[in-house]
């Protein structure tokens, strides 16, 4: 290949490079931006925490526009003891929830062994209207420790 044909095809290389990243970069740019002005904020909104036998509990509501997520965990409530095992437990957990003065949402009664992590329960949601305020609470029982519930309600803004 001659010295010229070289740096022809070269140079012809280089322009296509540069051609093809600015066309990449503003792709996404603009997918990005259409996807953000679509989507809702989300926010979350949770108990505090109860604390008995060892382990703390919070439920909390996950609103998104007029979509709304309701979940209990369970959580250690502080570092063990030294030398001492985590023991497991086996709790009933039961999440409900409903829309203030309004419509049912359901109810999940579910068993849950505990042993050292985190413990998500999950499984209601729905659509409810916006300006309308919802009501969770959130129980887990074990032999020998009564239920203490924990309850938010949050509103639904959109």
């Amino acid at each position: 290949m001659s010295r010229t044909a070289l740096i022809a095809t070269a140079t012809m290389g280089l322009a296509l490079f540069g051609a093809v990243p600015a066309t990449a970069a503003q792709t996404p740019a603009v997918a990005t931006t259409a996807a953000a002005a679509t989507s809702a904020a989300t926010t979350v909104t949770c108990s505090p925490f109860a604390i008995r036998a060892g382990l703390a509990t919070e439920v909390c509501v996950e609103v998104t526009g007029n979509n709304v997520q309701l979940y209990g965990e369970i959580s250690l409530a502080g570092p063990p003891s030294p030398g001492y095992p985590i023991p497991v437990k086996d709790l009933t957990t039961t999440l409900t929830g409903n829309v203030t003065g309004g419509a049912f949402l359901g109810q999940l009664v579910k068993p849950v062994r505990f042993h050292a992590s985190t413990v998500r329960v999950s499984g209601i949601s729905d659509t409810v209207p916006c300006g309308s305020t919802v009501h969770a609470e959130f129980t887990s029982t074990a032999l020998g420790y009564p239920a203490v519930p924990v309850i938010v309600d949050a509103p639904v803004a959109c």
